[in-house]
């Protein structure tokens, strides 16, 4: 695997380094030794899928503390603009970054702990797979409205379905 840094600390771009042979390819994509020699302290405890329709938004979604979830999210099938956005103190709060997950690039993103996180699905019937630590805690999700001009994401797309939820999560400023 391959451990490629962002513009925002903690939140790192993971890359699975297929074996092709004759018979297609192999890739390990989660291993707790070389997420630890890379210094990122995740064993994952839960394990969810995502399947949503092209241009389904989801998100911003983040647990509240001390609640605080990690998380590995990498799509299985089609692509995504994956986003996360900053939440902790510090020169990065409210700053985002994307990623664009692909199951032919077998991508992900690792996601620590005091970020929001989002997707936009690029493709009809993309899956993500979230693997996260700690066990969800209901009653401590929290979000932020997906299309605040405080955080400005740049949306490749129009979303075509955003859950009412998702569409009445309170800006950045109401929050913080």
């Amino acid at each position: 695997m391959k451990f490629l840094t962002t513009s925002l600390p903690g939140l790192i771009e993971v890359e699975a380094v297929p074996l092709v042979d004759a018979r297609g390819c192999f890739a390990r994509v989660f291993c707790v030794d070389e997420f630890r020699n890379a210094g990122l302290d995740f064993i994952p405890v839960q394990a969810n899928l995502s399947t949503n329709k092209a241009l389904t938004l989801r998100g911003l979604h983040y647990q509240s503390a001390p609640h605080g979830e990690k998380k590995l999210v990498r799509a299985v099938s089609g692509r995504a603009f994956d986003v996360a956005v900053d939440l902790r103190d510090g020169p990065t709060f409210g700053r985002w970054h994307a990623v664009e997950l692909c199951a032919e690039k077998m991508n992900a993103i690792f996601i620590p702990e005091g970020f929001a996180h989002g997707f936009l699905t690029l493709e009809p019937n993309t899956t993500l797979l979230y693997q996260m630590s700690p066990t969800f805690q209901a009653g401590h999700g929290a979000g932020l409205r997906w299309n605040d001009p405080e955080i400005a994401v740049a949306w490749p797309a129009s979303p075509k379905i955003v859950s009412h939820a998702d569409q009445s999560q309170p800006f950045l400023s109401e929050i913080f």
